[in-house]
């Protein structure tokens, strides 16, 4: 059987799975309208000012409406984060006083927190160097949270939790929005006061709430991954509890400036629409990792998560075993991006990664992970994370080609 038709069968079979994520994603843009309207959002929100970015209306606005989104008390929208990594960053600083200890519950975190939190790298102000402990609960054998030791892990000096949504470079199940419940149940029990947060990366409208509906007192994330909707340029969002948000506002700003300055460079009209767009688009990519999955399942390769399962986040993670594998996977990504098609990806140092990473990604915004990408770190079981998707055909007829390629190798 070729691709082509590997693909079309793949299709077929997941009708019924596409027609349930079209469904969801009425259900989240119902929930994104309501914000706009309760808001009264107008052509005026697009509006933006200079300087300080002292009393703007549209920022001002796209904070509530976000919170609105979120179903938190509070969220700051803003392209001066650099990345979620920076949000995350800000949020941790901002919460984190000297003599606290920040407990990581599903393991080692994503690479680039590693030099933030300071268990790599050294002499550029981690938390470690400012007097902040961590500690970690690995998870089981079977990749699964470990539940048992975690009803006892909260200590008196545990002043914030860390809960990463999405899989990262592990090889394990993304939470749900259930799981993520269940262990900010188990840390309030031990702790009324423990700060639950989420890295929320890669996470936003993959269900009907978010953590912060269920109980998470802060979350992070990226605005050129989900919430973006593939068009914002640049930036990040923190949304939860108000006092929180506005400590990390003072990490990004000052003490003192907050959430109350950071002027928008005319993006407002973007930041709105991409919100707007959002559902829509991490609809499509859950169906292209539905299809990604299905087909290398077929092949014979480990896929995580699997073909069928319900999706927590938009990667999906295929064990190619072979770095020629990894890189011709990327190499056919590549090849059918709109942009940058005739480049070819080649493993490279990244700035917060510990190993060299090979990096497919011809989208419109740099390193928009809402947009079609694909990458991996070129360490065994050399592991390719494939990424969003504006829409799941043209992930088939990338996956056309990677299928080509990884079958020329066997």
């Amino acid at each position: 059987m070729n691709s082509l038709e590997q693909l079309r069968q793949a299709e077929q079979a997941l009708l019924p799975i596409f027609s349930g994520i079209d469904a969801q994603v009425k259900q989240n843009l119902q929930r994104v309208l309501r914000a706009f309207q309760n808001h009264r959002v107008g052509a005026h929100h697009f509006a933006s000012v200079s300087g300080y970015g002292h009393d703007d209306l549209g920022r001002e606005t796209l904070d509530r409406v976000f919170a609105s989104v979120m179903g938190s008390e509070a969220a700051i929208v803003r392209v001066q984060f650099v990345s979620g990594t920076h949000a995350i960053a800000c949020a941790l600083y901002g919460v984190l006083r000297p003599g606290d200890e920040m407990l990581a519950v599903v393991g080692a975190p994503y690479d680039t927190l590693e030099e933030v939190i300071g268990t790599r790298g050294s002499g550029q102000g981690s938390l470690i160097e400012f007097g902040i402990s961590y500690r970690q609960l690995d998870l089981t054998p079977s990749g699964n949270v470990d539940w048992d030791t975690l009803e006892s892990a909260i200590k008196p000096e545990t002043r914030l939790v860390l809960i990463q949504r999405s899989c990262g470079y592990a090889w394990r199940s993304s939470l749900s929005i259930a799981e993520i419940e269940k262990i900010i149940k188990i840390v309030k029990r031990q702790n009324p006061d423990t700060v639950c947060f989420v890295d929320n990366c890669y996470g936003e409208f993959i269900e009907t709430q978010e953590p912060t509906h269920v109980g998470a007192d802060l979350m992070a994330g990226s605005l050129i991954k989900n919430p973006g909707g593939t068009i914002v340029t640049a930036g990040g969002y923190i949304a939860g509890r108000a006092d929180l948000v506005e400590q990390a506002a003072c990490r990004l700003t000052a003490p003192g400036i907050g959430s109350y300055g950071g002027a928008t460079f005319d993006q407002h009209r973007l930041l709105y629409q991409g919100l707007f767009l959002a559902p829509q688009m991490v609809g499509e990519a859950m169906k292209g990792t539905h299809l990604t999955g299905y087909v290398f399942d077929k092949l014979g390769y480990p896929v995580n998560p699997p073909p069928l399962a319900p999706r927590r986040d938009v990667i999906q993670a295929i064990k190619l075993g072979s770095p020629e594998k990894l890189l011709a996977f990327c190499k056919a990504v590549q090849q059918n991006s709109p942009i940058g098609s005739y480049l070819d990806p080649i493993p490279d140092e990244m700035p917060g990664y510990e190993s060299l990473v090979v990096m497919a990604g011809g989208t419109f915004i740099e390193g928009s992970t809402l947009e079609f990408s694909a990458d991996g770190p070129l360490r065994e079981p050399y592991i390719v994370y494939c990424q969003g998707g504006t829409h799941w055909t043209h992930i088939a007829i990338a996956l056309e080609s990677a299928i080509e390629a990884i079958t020329k190798i066997d």
